[in-house]
């Protein structure tokens, strides 16, 4: 038989956010982690919290590094591969920081309460109080921890609000069943998200996600 030739689990801190994240969702659930980059979270809930994971990553240097630490992570596309998956085949679906990203942000969100039980989605705020302050003062699009590229080669194509991101929500009938507004280091603020004070000084907003029939 050959040796194990998988690395031990990678010992990165989480961000505040994933721990944040990591706090929703159950010991032993099923767990799909859409756009896991190199793993960190979907190795944490495995190794810390018994969750059946699985993980989907576009890039293909994020892929290798989960299998060499022996996560069950796929290449895939949030736009184009999520539809392959069966209606509630996991108990949470996890994209973090990545739906800004995708070509059709309305509906990936659908698939990922079709796919999961719950969704757990955060994104960059584009409504804090310094992201208007530079456009005011500057006239040219601002660069933050959270949001670190210039506009020529951002990855982000669809950026929104907090209060955005609920509108969809309420427009898609998608319950928001928890919500949490962080700032950049990833810390949790006590503001109401719905709240214009929240889409003002918030970085991030992180929401637990049921579908209609969740």
């Amino acid at each position: 038989m050959s040796p194990d030739t998988r690395l031990p689990p990678p010992r990165t801190e989480l961000r505040e956010d994933l721990r944040l994240v990591a706090t929703m969702i159950n010991a032993g659930a099923r767990v799909l982690d859409v756009g896991c980059g190199e793993g960190e979270l979907l190795s944490f809930l495995v190794h810390h919290k018994g969750v059946d994971g699985r993980g989907m990553e576009l890039s293909q240097g994020g892929v290798n590094s989960c299998v060499r630490h022996g996560l069950s992570v796929i290449q895939g596309d949030a736009d184009n591969d999520l539809h392959d998956y069966p209606s509630h085949a996991f108990d949470y679906v996890v994209l973090s920081q990545t739906l800004q990203a995708t070509r059709h942000p309305h509906e990936v969100l659908r698939h990922l309460v079709r796919i999961g039980r719950h969704a757990i989605v955060s994104i960059p705020n584009f409504g804090h109080w310094y992201m208007r302050l530079r456009l005011v003062t500057e006239g040219r699009m601002p660069r933050t921890l959270v949001l670190p590229h210039h506009w020529y080669d951002t990855p982000n194509i669809h950026l929104c609000t907090i209060l955005d991101f609920i509108d969809l929500c309420d427009a898609e009938g998608i319950k928001v069943e928890r919500s949490v507004t962080l700032d950049a280091q990833g810390r949790a603020y006590r503001l109401n998200p719905r709240g214009r004070l929240a889409n003002l000084l918030a970085a991030q907003g992180l929401f637990l996600l049921a579908g209609k029939n969740g």
